[in-house]
């Protein structure tokens, strides 16, 4: 924005710069964070732990199975909640980790099933697919807000026209990035379907759909027990009405109807 006008050119590019600068650089620090946040201990390769041991040999099978360039990292975390995630900056780097509680409450073969939807998420590039698209939604939110602002400004007196683009921009970048999460959650919910699809293909249908019953049962318990740390997995989905606009993950009801589906 120049005293002559809007260049739109170094406009886009300015966005562009921060939108997606911002999304990739959480992305190439993702594994490094989730290890320090979760408290997530890598599984040696040469350990004698035997469910470790397991853990890590079923995620190598899994992984050759949908020929990763890589054999990603293992980890195991202390957690009462039934939980697992995949991060990393890409197929080569990737993470993928366990709580103690989702092991103890799930069989090998539900546990199983877990481990090849995360395995999936890595080997269709979800990690950066979904920076991808935060990218582009930061960058258009910035964009827009801009392009509106000046609008508005314009036709204020000299000496409110500063403040009246400040103002405007920081509402309409709030208003917008509210928005744009609707589309990534979208998004999101779609890679969530296609990495149930994918573990079903590497471990099975029945442990796909075994894993996701158990998660139903987990969450169901934790509900009447109260417990709110439960939402941090976003496994549920039981959001309702204009809250379930905002939900990462599909109600898990609809994702095993969809697997039993595809099985007739």
């Amino acid at each position: 924005i120049t005293p002559y006008g809007i260049n739109y050119t170094q406009l886009a590019i300015f966005c562009l710069i921060w939108g997606f600068g911002g999304a990739f650089i959480s992305l190439a620090l993702s594994r490094i964070m989730a290890k320090w946040m979760m408290g997530v201990k890598v599984i040696d390769p040469n350990t004698r732990d035997n469910t470790e041991r397991w853990l890590l040999e079923t995620v190598q099978r899994l992984a050759r199975k949908a020929e990763l360039p890589a054999m990603p990292q293992v980890g195991y975390y202390n957690s009462p909640d039934a939980n697992a995630f995949a991060t990393g900056p890409s197929a080569s780097r990737a993470l993928v980790a366990v709580s103690s509680g989702l092991v103890t409450r799930m069989s090998r073969g539900q546990v199983e099933g877990v481990l090849a939807h995360e395995v999936s998420h890595v080997a269709n590039g979800d990690m950066v697919t979904m920076t991808l698209v935060q990218g582009v939604v930061n960058a258009f939110v910035m964009f827009i807000a801009r392009v509106i602002a000046y609008a508005v400004s314009s036709n204020v007196r000299d000496e409110m026209r500063f403040m009246v683009q400040f103002a405007t921009t920081i509402v309409l970048e709030i208003a917008l990035s509210f928005l744009g999460l609707i589309v990534v959650a979208w998004f999101s919910r779609l890679r969530e379907f296609r990495a149930d699809a994918g573990g079903a293909r590497l471990a099975g249908r029945e442990n796909m759909i075994g894993a996701l019953q158990a998660l139903q049962s987990t969450v169901a318990l934790a509900q009447r027990e109260e417990h709110a740390s439960i939402a941090a997995f976003k496994i549920s989905g039981k959001a309702g009405g204009f809250a379930r606009l905002f939900a990462t993950h599909p109600p898990l009801a609809e994702r095993i109807r969809r697997l039993q589906s595809a099985s007739r």
